[in-house]
């Protein structure tokens, strides 16, 4: 390894140091930061470093926990280490990530992400004023975005919510409560273009991008989304896709519920202190 690129991997471990919320002898709780990647992909250069690297760094017996990946890329079939990862967050995304320390609690953790007993909580800006949704006894006030994900036909990179989206397709269900709405002054008169939504949402299903391909089929896509905000430009001093996994819901192999919270990281307090007057 060169001298300089010593200095930038040193310079990287700094910012991106693993931080971890809880943690016992079976599982750990990350708080992941914006911009790495959980795992390598087909678009993963070399000198990558990925949350999977630095878990390993943290303790390399996690080695031999999990089951890799298996994806096909130039007429290849590449296997992709996942250490003790029993699902993920986008690379753009922030917030509360499990990590099975063993395989007995990976596979426990694996089947309660399968029965979708496993409850997370996200935070999110988004493009426009949302409507309230209307309240019923089923909801109370929460909004219900019930539409299949399949690919998108346009974009391999991309996934789509009902009609138009590629087979397989697979049902998804996204409730979702609106915190506050705002706009951006600075950008002048009243209009679409500065109009925007602070919301909670709580994905029901796990679907590849599910809530921000849910709140882009509404017309509500996420702040800063490189992949679904459409016409709608970077906004609000988010650099990044403005989500945020805020607490996360599951059993230990005790029994016990565990919620374990991702604190607002600073991008989100930015946004919330300038135009909301939150603390």
């Amino acid at each position: 390894m060169s001298y300089w690129w010593k200095i930038i991997n040193y310079i990287f471990n700094k910012m991106y140091k693993l931080k971890i919320l809880f943690e016992d002898k079976n599982v750990m709780v990350i708080d992941k930061p914006a911009g790495i990647a959980v795992h390598a992909d087909a678009r993963t250069k070399p000198k990558d470093v990925t949350l999977s690297d630095l878990i390993l760094d943290y303790d390399k017996k996690l080695a031999k926990v999990g089951e890799p990946m298996e994806i096909e890329y130039m007429g290849k079939v590449i296997k992709i280490n996942r250490p003790g990862i029993v699902h993920r967050l986008d690379k753009e995304t922030s917030g509360a990530l499990i990590v099975a320390k063993n395989q007995k609690t990976f596979l426990m953790l694996k089947e309660q992400f399968q029965n979708h007993s496993i409850k997370k909580v996200y935070k999110a800006f988004v493009y426009g004023h949302v409507s309230d949704p209307k309240a019923s006894l089923l909801t109370g006030k929460r909004g219900i975005i019930t539409a299949p994900i399949g690919r998108s036909p346009l974009d391999i990179r991309m996934w789509t919510a009902g009609r138009g989206a590629r087979e397989p397709v697979r049902e998804a269900t996204t409730e979702y409560v609106v915190l506050n709405r705002f706009t951006d002054n600075s950008k002048g008169g009243l209009n679409q273009n500065n109009k925007f939504s602070y919301i909670e949402a709580y994905p029901k299903t796990g679907r590849t991008h599910q809530i921000r391909v849910h709140m882009r089929y509404i017309n509500h896509p996420v702040v800063s989304d490189p992949l679904y905000r459409g016409s709608n430009v970077f906004a609000l001093g988010m650099k990044r896709l403005a989500l945020h996994s805020h607490f996360i819901t599951f059993r230990l192999p005790g029994g016990e519920l565990k919620t374990i919270e991702s604190p607002l990281p600073l991008d989100f307090k930015k946004v919330i202190k300038k135009y909301l007057s939150l603390k």
